[in-house]
């Protein structure tokens, strides 16, 4: 099988099932004990926490264990909400996660105030429309670092920066999901409050995340219990998870270099042989400010429910979009905010490699991409 389905999920990096192990078998004790089984585990977690934190830039209390992606945006996103008694509004954008987006939907079912901020042809997202949505009722706003499905780059930084100049008690959270390993990420210099990273799209076991909470941000757990993570997210910590997703942060983050340059290399070589191949292939990932490792394509005229079918036959793995929507009977919401019409959209597949991937992988995909999207016509 060609995997090029990275956005997915990616393989688990060689010595993260090693370090998580012992936590599953021998040191199995309960972090929030008090003898010493519990204090062995304790203290790997507590190692991870701090091995995360140097990586982003943050304090080791800062960071908040959670079962992965969509855990951690509704932790930051209803947390903040319900934290307030004035300001309950969010604002985010048409392109996020469903983890966002159905969050947005559940905060507006309860009449809390809800805007959702359009994109441009390219998915990206303009700082001052954010902020012009901005009012005395926001508690926060919520921009995805990296898109999922085109890869576009936002520009963090500078949403933050117009968004805290509107309103300095707003809230900045970003969903570094597909960002993290791949991209720079200080949280200080990108203006962040808080920050969404899962361990499995980045070499980390699946079931595994953080939330990044900015000392002093208010915070209501949306899971309630015994009081674990200072009150912030109850139940019993999966210590094996914690060390796995700090051992693959340290290990992506050591490949990062690498990762920028040849995963880039072998996006752009599948891109250009489909492109050399097809005079009328849309490229919907930007040429510029986009990721190293995403291409959405649109061939016209072929249906990417069929396609994606005849390339699982021929051994190579590709999606529609999001792996949550995965179905090509769904629309991606994606491209649709793009501008794109329903039967355009039906036509985009989205290609995305990851640490594992190389430069045959590449020509091997396109030669059998070539070879189907011309059968089909």
């Amino acid at each position: 099988m060609i995997y090029l389905d990275h956005a997915a999920t990616t393989p688990m990096r060689p010595g993260v099932w090693e370090a998580m192990a012992p936590f599953a078998a021998d040191s199995f004790g309960n972090p929030s004990g008090v003898h010493g089984v519990s204090r062995t585990a304790k203290n790997a977690l507590e190692e991870s926490r701090e091995k995360l934190a140097a990586l982003i830039g943050a304090e080791p209390l800062e960071i908040v264990f959670t079962s992965g992606g969509t855990e951690s945006d509704n932790l930051a996103v209803k947390g903040s909400v319900l934290s307030r008694t004035s300001r309950r509004g969010m604002v985010t954008s048409a392109i996020e996660h469903e983890a966002l987006l159905e969050t947005a939907d559940f905060l507006k079912r309860l009449d809390f105030p809800t805007a959702i901020v359009g994109v441009d042809s390219e998915a990206r997202v303009d700082p001052e429309e954010v902020a012009a949505a901005v009012n005395d009722e926001t508690a926060i706003v919520s921009v995805m670092m990296v898109n999922n499905e085109t890869g576009t780059i936002e520009p963090i930084a500078n949403i933050s920066e117009a968004v805290k100049a509107k309103g300095p008690e707003v809230l900045m959270h970003t969903d570094a999901v597909q960002a993290f390993g791949c991209e720079s990420i200080n949280v200080d210099d990108l203006g962040l409050d808080l920050m969404t990273i899962s361990a499995h799209k980045f070499g980390g076991p699946k079931g595994s995340g953080i939330l990044y909470v900015r000392d002093g941000t208010a915070l209501e757990p949306v899971i309630h219990g015994g009081g674990q993570e200072l009150g912030r997210r109850s139940g019993t910590h999966d210590v094996a998870a914690a060390v796995g997703i700090a051992t693959a942060a340290e290990l992506a983050m050591a490949d990062r270099d690498r990762f920028e340059s040849e995963i880039a290399k072998c996006r752009d070589r599948l891109e250009a042989r489909l492109t050399d191949a097809f005079e009328d292939t849309v490229i919907n990932t930007p040429n510029q400010g986009r990721s190293s490792h995403h291409l959405n394509v649109r061939f016209p005229e072929v249906r990417n429910e069929t396609l994606l079918m005849l390339l699982d036959q021929s051994g190579v793995a590709a999606s529609a979009g999001s792996a949550c929507q995965s179905g090509a009977a769904e629309v991606s919401h994606v491209l649709e905010a793009m501008g794109m019409s329903p039967d355009e959209a039906r036509e985009c597949v989205r290609f995305t490699f990851g640490w594992t991937s190389t430069l045959q992988e590449a020509d091997d995909a396109a030669d059998i991409i070539i070879d189907l999207v011309s059968r089909l016509r």
